[in-house]
């Protein structure tokens, strides 16, 4: 089994900051591409910002500039740095995986629970 586990969702005011943390656990043999989705109320899940296994990144474009992700790969860990951060970056927070469990196995998808971050004066 591979679980993704986020954190750090939290409420901020506007202009403030937040670090998303999200750990996979169990059996991996190698990550490939990590994204990080969002999901506001009565919207569509989007994407925000993906890091492939060699640590390039692409970012939507309502979090360029201001989120910034990062890998660690001997932790299976994937962050999400958000600053300056608007009303409208509230939303649940989902991290995305692809994942190798077996050297000669497939790749599959995996999502985490989510972590809700809340933008408010």
């Amino acid at each position: 089994q591979v679980q993704l586990v986020e954190s750090g969702g939290d409420s901020v005011q506007p202009g403030g900051s937040l670090r998303l943390s999200c750990a996979a656990s169990g059996s991996i043999f190698r990550i490939n591409a990590m994204c990080w989705y969002r999901q506001a109320p009565g919207k569509q899940r989007e994407l925000v910002a993906t890091i492939s296994s060699d640590a390039v990144t692409k970012y939507a474009y309502s979090g360029k500039g201001r989120f910034t992700t990062s890998r660690d790969n001997a932790k299976n860990t994937v962050y999400l740095q958000m600053n300056s951060l608007k009303p409208e970056d509230t939303a649940v927070y989902y991290c995305n995986a692809n994942i190798k469990r077996r050297q000669w196995g497939p790749i599959s998808e995996y999502w985490g629970q989510g972590t809700q971050v809340t933008v408010s004066s």
